[in-house]
């Protein structure tokens, strides 16, 4: 490298640097309070393979994928205690796992539909399997399961090319051409929606506080134009306002967002400046019980989902409002961009993995 090359790139770089770094000084802060959140992953399958993987990168905190008993529905304490011992070969924590259902996909090929469908008694059978794996998480120490209410899945229209030969997954209503007119769902109006989902949480919630085990529910993703809906259906957690009602419905410590940060920011008109008093709302709260810390480019109706550092949200500032409001979970990446030479997205996760330790040190010990 020429002199002029070597000195203009060291200028650029120690420019980055002093941006971040008048970035994180110029917010207030408390030099006693520590930043109290994880860096953690739900990617699967949950294999010594992939708890490897983890504990390569610093991951050390995990949302968990364990076995079940064929036709059960729902993990035994025995199949929970050997995901934990699984993982703990390697250092890693199961801090939350997933149900095999109630997923984030679109209804028409969702094998077990009956609570989003309000199907009794096959939702009532459903809720049960629930109730039993809150009861086993307990019993085997897991404090938290994510699940999602959605009827819709995640809504995209194509891949728009991004850095290095990377595809970043895109939403533009627009352009959107929905396969069928309506779901199989049918009409489900914002009314029917709410009524499907308190009656989950009618049944779950009480059980939830018994056992203290916290549900962090997914927003639905992207968010749909209200009352007009995306193939019939009003997709009532796709706005704030909606949110906002859902965790008022059975109030308790117990009940609360799994806050896809990406997806939240697809809600926004502006979320580059919108986002962070959205997190101080629910995570002043204690409604934030995992973080899917992930950035986008565009706002509400047209996006794409793009790399953390090169996003509209300022992640920096995004981090020091999960510190100031005392979160204390995990912040996971999600749905990174892909690439032909990386079909299983490992380097992108490798990626993101270090730039959130990296965030969550910076804030800790910069306030």
């Amino acid at each position: 490298m020429k002199r002029r090359e070597f000195i203009l790139s060291t200028a650029a770089a120690g420019a980055a640097l002093a941006s971040t770094s008048s970035r994180l000084s110029a917010q207030p802060h408390d030099p006693g309070k520590r930043a109290l959140m994880k860096l953690g992953c739900q990617s699967g399958p949950t294999s010594d393979t992939r708890l490897q993987f983890f504990a390569r990168h610093g991951v050390k905190n995990i949302c968990g994928i364990p076995d079940e008993t064929p036709g059960l529905g729902y993990p035994t304490v025995d199949q929970l205690l050997q995901l934990k011992e699984r993982a703990a070969k390697w250092g890693v924590s199961i801090d939350m796992i997933m149900p095999s259902f109630l997923a984030s996909s679109h209804i028409d090929r969702t094998a077990r539909p009956a609570i989003m469908l309000g199907q009794s008694p096959e939702r009532d059978r459903d809720i049960e399997r629930i109730q039993n794996l809150i009861a086993n998480c307990a019993k085997a120490g897991i404090p938290s399961f994510k699940y999602n209410m959605s009827i819709l899945g995640v809504l995209r229209t194509g891949r728009t090319p991004g850095r290095g030969g990377a595809r970043y997954s895109t939403w533009r209503l627009a352009e959107a051409k929905p396969r069928t007119p309506l779901t199989r769902a049918g009409v489900v109006t914002a009314d029917l929606y709410w009524e499907r989902i308190t009656y989950f949480l009618e049944r779950v919630v009480p059980v939830a506080n018994e056992h203290k085990i916290r549900m962090a529910c997914h927003p639905h993703d992207p968010g749909v134009p209200p009352g007009s809906g995306y193939q019939g259906v009003d997709a009532v957690l796709g706005t704030v306002e909606g949110l906002k009602k859902f965790i008022s419905i059975q109030e308790s410590p117990y009940h609360g967002l799994n806050f896809c940060q990406g997806t939240v920011s697809e809600m926004l008109q502006d979320p580059g400046q919108e986002i962070f008093e959205v997190i101080r709302y629910f995570g002043s709260r204690q409604k934030i019980f995992n973080v899917h810390f992930r950035n986008i480019r565009g706002k509400r109706d047209d996006f794409m989902e793009v790399y953390p550092d090169e996003g509209d949200i300022d992640f920096v500032q995004a981090m020091r409002v999960y510190k100031e409001v005392g979160y204390s979970y995990m912040m996971m990446p999600d749905h990174v961009p892909m690439h032909p030479d990386d079909p299983g997205g490992s380097q992108a996760f490798a990626f993101a993995y270090g730039y959130i330790r990296a965030l969550i040190q910076a804030v800790d010990q910069m306030g």
